[in-house]
């Protein structure tokens, strides 16, 4: 169709996308560099797989709290105001985690404490900033603009761990300081954004209305299908809890290598993002994306059998570019299907199901690991994987019947 020949470019003619863009570029950054440096802070001071699953648990359990305050406040209120303060809060803490590291006050205490807030403010930010982007550009360019948006993300995360692992190398006090600056720089930018489209009527805080994201995706099996799939996925077949362990007890890499390893993904998912970007999924869409989590979940086993570098960042690249199919989905499900009044709602339990099969799922990695092993856990997670897609074909069959993605 005409307009899905608009080359990506032209949505960075609009202002406010550009400075949206690159809000949320500068913040990714921040937060993947810093992710880095923190994963392999704690388990260079721990030398524990239980450690590290914390670190996951103490970015998911803040989400979960405030999961439904989230939506009806990106839905009550300017959500450019919303990302300004959120991201403020992420470069104090950055700072503080700097003033930290130089001082030698840092314990694992003190990186987990560092991770809750940082774990509230992006419970916060993320859904409200994806929440945003329908208000900056119109409907005939949302489609692109999330296209574009996806493969800048993409590129700050291939650049944000590679960046962490290499500054930690050089100082740890570098990554923090770093996205300390970084983190402002975004909050400027979300500040300077200019809308197309304003929110939509404020709807009574009431019950009903506070719970109506999870009513409104209930009510939509193929979406509920879609959302539950990448979760339990991403899981059961997330392996990036346990890449410092690989990184230094089996790869035998130091800072670098996990920085190389954390990047991985990331490549394989822009790789597969500006794909996508030129040849939209236009056909059989539903069965095309449960193959691709099931090679998820293949490519998740060859990691975590593989004790060459090289062979384990290739399965990496596989990761990231199947998970990508699941991305763009559910992405164009949840923004296109859902009215502007209660996008703050949907994208916020969408937020807590992303970080659910993230954070939660670093957290049962790490607590698998701590008694299999990391090859063990990581063999188990992807075979789940497996069973998983098999197990939706059955429990959601609307989901291989599911042609394109347009309406």
């Amino acid at each position: 169709m005409d307009h899905q020949q608009v080359i990506p470019g032209s949505v960075l003619r609009n202002p406010g996308y550009r400075s949206f863009a690159a809000s949320r570029v500068f913040s990714s950054l921040s937060f993947q560099a810093v992710t880095v440096a923190m994963g392999w802070m704690i388990y260079d001071q721990t030398h524990s797989a239980f450690a590290l699953g914390f670190v996951g648990f103490c970015q998911f359990l803040p989400m979960v709290l405030l999961t439904f305050v989230v939506g009806h406040v990106a839905d009550r209120f300017d959500r450019r105001r919303i990302g300004l303060v959120c991201q403020m809060i992420e470069a104090v803490t950055s700072l503080v985690l700097a003033v930290a590291v130089w001082q030698h006050w840092v314990t694992p205490a003190v990186i987990l404490c560092a991770v809750a807030i940082m774990g509230a403010a992006t419970a916060f930010e993320r859904p409200t900033m994806a929440a945003l982007l329908p208000n900056v550009v119109g409907p005939s360019l949302l489609q692109k603009a999330v296209a574009t948006s996806t493969s800048m993300m993409q590129t700050a995360l291939i650049i944000g761990p590679s960046l962490g692992g290499l500054l930690y190398g050089l100082s740890p006090i570098a990554p923090f300081a770093m996205a300390a600056v970084l983190f402002t720089v975004a909050s400027f930018n979300v500040a300077s954004i200019r809308i197309e489209r304003r929110q939509s009527s404020r709807e009574p805080v009431t019950l009903s209305s506070v719970f109506a994201g999870v009513s409104f995706i209930k009510g939509r099996p193929l979406m509920l299908g879609t959302i539950s799939l990448d979760l339990f996925a991403v899981l059961l077949g997330g392996a990036t809890a346990l890449l410092p362990m690989f990184a230094r007890d089996i790869l035998h890499a130091g800072p670098w290598g996990l920085g190389l390893l954390r990047a991985a993904p990331a490549v394989g998912a822009l790789a597969m993002s500006i794909v996508l970007a030129r040849r939209p999924l236009q056909t059989e869409v539903g069965k095309k994306m449960l193959a691709a989590v099931f090679i998820f979940g293949v490519a998740t086993v060859v990691f975590a059998l593989s004790t060459n570098i090289a062979l384990s960042v290739c399965a990496l690249l596989v990761v990231g570019a199947s998970d990508t199919v699941s991305v763009v989905v559910r992405s164009s499900l949840v923004q296109l299907l859902t009215p502007d009044a209660m996008r703050g709602r949907v994208n916020a339990v969408n937020s807590l199901f992303i970080g659910t099969s993230n954070q939660l799922g670093e957290f049962e990695s790490g607590m698998l690991a701590g008694v299999l092993g990391p090859v063990a856990t990581g063999i188990v997670g992807g075979i789940g994987t497996i069973v998983v897609v098999l197990l939706w074909m059955r429990l959601f069959p609307d989901l291989t019947k599911v042609r394109t993605l347009q309406g």
